[in-house]
């Protein structure tokens, strides 16, 4: 019986410890000493996943084209303890993009980790308003950008043995926002560039993959729905009936920058409430 009742614990013991890991209670910390570089990182969704990156160990670098909104973010969440510093960045600018890895390097020796997330939305109309001016604009920073980022930081990815890239597209790379022609077709782009990126960078062990967030109540997508009417129309269109929290993108980032998302790469995650979101 004795014998029994200890093989009887040792069992339980065993089927705990499965729990625990898989409920994440033995998990700490699962970016432990990682570098990671977050653009547009001191509002919103990019302010989100910057915070939740920096509580699962990394050390964060955000950027922001302002100094004060980046001393912001910054003292906000050293103010949590967080391994966060931060350099003003306009990624449309290949010396400020050189600037921000640099930063990186200096203070922590590598990159592993680069969550691309500036956009820009200059136009709300009809997409035969546009002129050519806008398009260059919003294909400039929405897409050049984030190639041109992703092209400079490999170089140190490889130093470290490979990387993690999570672009910041949306949802609205399948299904239109109404009124936002250039960026719908931006974000569309960037469901091409994540898949193109992934195979060419999987050989050097970096993964790419992409976020399509929904509609996320920032302020950056304030025209969508500080008109009441239009934000109930689009809680129409979603399963789950709310608008979305930056703090709902967070969480699925960190998990593809960290090694549970190992075997996942040129995939497209939507964090949409159930929005539409097939092309």
């Amino acid at each position: 019986m004795q014998k029994a009742g200890r093989l009887l614990g040792g069992w339980t013991q065993a089927w705990m410890s499965v729990r625990m890991a898989s409920s994440g209670l033995t998990r700490r910390n699962p970016l432990s000493n990682k570098v990671a570089l977050v653009t547009a990182s001191t509002d919103g969704i990019g302010f989100a996943i910057a915070r939740r990156l920096a509580e699962d160990g990394a050390h964060v670098v955000v950027s922001s084209r302002k100094q004060q909104n980046v001393d912001r973010a910054v003292a906000t969440l050293q103010g949590e303890g967080l391994s966060v510093t931060g350099i003003v960045c306009h990624v449309g600018k290949a010396e400020d993009r050189e600037k921000l890895i640099t930063t990186a390097l200096k203070r922590h020796q590598g990159i592993d980790i680069l969550v691309s997330n500036a956009a820009v939305n200059p136009f709300f109309g009809n997409l035969m308003d546009v002129t050519e001016e806008v398009w260059d604009k919003v294909l400039s920073i929405n897409v050049t950008a984030t190639a041109m980022m992703i092209k400079a930081v490999v170089p140190e990815m490889e130093k470290r043995g490979g990387g993690s890239v999570v672009i910041v597209g949306s949802v609205a790379g399948f299904n239109r926002f109404p009124s936002l022609g250039p960026y719908n077709v931006s974000k569309t782009a960037l469901l091409g560039l994540t898949k193109n990126f992934a195979a060419e960078l999987a050989p050097k062990n970096i993964r790419v993959n992409c976020l399509a967030p929904g509609l996320i109540k920032t302020r950056f997508s304030s025209v969508l729905w500080e008109e009441k009417a239009r934000e109930d129309f689009i809680k129409e269109a979603m399963q789950i009936r709310r608008l979305g929290k930056p703090e709902d993108c967070a969480g699925i980032v960190s998990f593809l920058c960290s090694e549970d998302a190992s075997y996942i790469n040129g995939e497209t995650v939507v964090v949409g409430g159930g929005t539409p979101s097939r092309l």
